[in-house]
């Protein structure tokens, strides 16, 4: 008879496992929160305050940039002040309308951050924004989601210069080449793509052009953690 102790028998081996990012690092307007309508009326009502008119044209102009960026355009349209008074200024009608108003989250964002959180995945908040509206944001999320948090103010260069990203991972302690990048700008997905992450663009507003070092998705709606891991090693072995 054959033998069938099935103690000595050995499990069949699993495939490999492709391992989790070290960290995900999360643009905010637009990518995590949909701010985008709130940063146009902010701009029209700063403009207009002064005087001045203000088009969709210029505000798209603005999206994902450092706000040192919008302060010369904004300057430009009539609006009085420094770069530092006019970012401010901005940056307080913006927070008013958060709290006023709290901004929907992007399709599948919320799912996706907690899943990360629940599998203990380090995450960072990359935004252009300053601290005072990333406050606003985080203040809906669980105590602890972003291990760091890098805005506007924190940096000599914004996006797309790879500082902000760069800085994110160091406060991190964590490689930047094994993050993940999530943005929804042109100007964002330059700066994550340039600090060596693997980038993927969800767009909102603006059409972002195809590139080997990313990947573009129409939404994270049902994306979990394991695709974001498959994305890394899809990117990195590309290049």
């Amino acid at each position: 008879m054959p033998r069938t102790d099935i103690h000595h028998r050995t499990a069949p081996r699993p495939e490999s496992v492709i391992p989790l990012p070290a960290a995900v690092l999360w643009d905010m307007d637009g990518t995590l929160v949909d701010t985008e309508e709130y940063w146009h009326q902010a701009e029209i009502d700063l403009v207009t305050a002064h005087g001045g008119t203000w088009t969709l044209e210029q505000g798209l102009e603005l999206i994902g940039g450092p706000l040192t960026k919008a302060a010369a355009v904004l300057r430009r349209a009539g609006v009085p002040g420094t770069d530092d008074e006019i970012a401010n200024e901005l940056i307080d009608r913006m927070v008013r309308q958060v709290l006023d108003n709290p901004p929907a989250w992007r399709p599948g964002a919320r799912a996706l951050l907690n899943s990360l959180s629940a599998l203990g995945v380090p995450m960072a908040l990359v935004t252009a924004s300053f601290t005072e509206l990333a406050d606003a944001v985080i203040a809906a999320l669980p105590p602890g989601t972003f291990g760091a948090v890098v805005t506007g103010e924190e940096v000599s260069n914004g996006k797309p210069d790879p500082e902000p990203y760069l800085l994110a991972a160091d406060r991190l302690g964590v490689d930047i080449r094994r993050c993940v990048a999530i943005e929804d700008s042109i100007p964002g997905v330059t700066s994550a793509q340039a600090s060596g992450a693997a980038t993927i663009a969800v767009p909102l507003i603006v059409e972002i052009p195809p590139h080997s070092g990313r990947r573009i998705l129409p939404t994270l709606e049902g994306v979990q953690p394991s695709d974001l891991a498959a994305i890394l090693a899809e990117l990195n072995h590309a290049t």
